[in-house]
């Protein structure tokens, strides 16, 4: 199989199902984000320490982006192709909370807005956060154009969660203090 198709030559893309939209179409966009995130979670997993996130974790995460991104990739009209596999992901809600939960409970209770860095495992997490909360906003936006799949953004909006409290997680299991922001007067 060969990488290049040509097919996309003329700023079209082909959707699970065979219909082609426009590479600047807010699906493609949505689904394109994800794939910017999964990226970074690669990143997140290179620098995550195995007491806040095992690399077991976060490769489902990174498995659980792809399956959104084939929802994402299907029409509304064409999402019995994906199969029962392909139709959400796999870390429970309940359990991605109870990780949250886990993960705050490493850090200091918050008592000011914290700004991204400390160390590389926390700054990429709060990458791939701002990366995730950007994809939580075009789904939104297509959700307005196209029914789509509601756990694409409940999961979504958890996974930013997550990602904020591993972020704190890793700076505080290095011994690493949280840059907070201080208002200027």
């Amino acid at each position: 199989m060969k990488l290049y198709t040509r097919t996309g030559d003329d700023g079209s893309s082909g959707l699970f199902g065979g219909d082609r939209v426009s590479k600047s179409h807010l699906r493609l966009v949505a689904f394109g984000t994800l794939d910017e995130l999964n990226s970074i979670m690669g990143l997140v997993r290179l620098h995550a320490t195995p007491a806040c996130a095992d690399a077991a974790t976060l490769q489902r995460v990174q498995h659980d982006l792809f399956v959104l991104g084939a929802i994402l990739a299907t029409p509304a009209s064409r999402q019995e192709l994906l199969g029962a596999h392909m139709n959400r992901p796999t870390w429970e809600l309940a359990d991605m909370e109870a990780d949250i939960d886990r993960l705050t409970a490493l850090a200091p209770p918050m008592t000011a807005f914290v700004l991204p860095g400390g160390t590389p495992a926390s700054a990429h997490a709060h990458l791939a956060r701002t990366v995730c909360r950007r994809a939580e906003r075009e789904v939104v936006a297509l959700t307005h154009e196209e029914p789509m799949n509601p756990a694409v953004l409940t999961y979504l909006n958890r996974l930013s969660d997550w990602l904020f409290a591993l972020a704190r997680a890793e700076n505080a299991t290095a011994g690493v203090a949280d840059i907070v922001w201080v208002a200027k007067s």
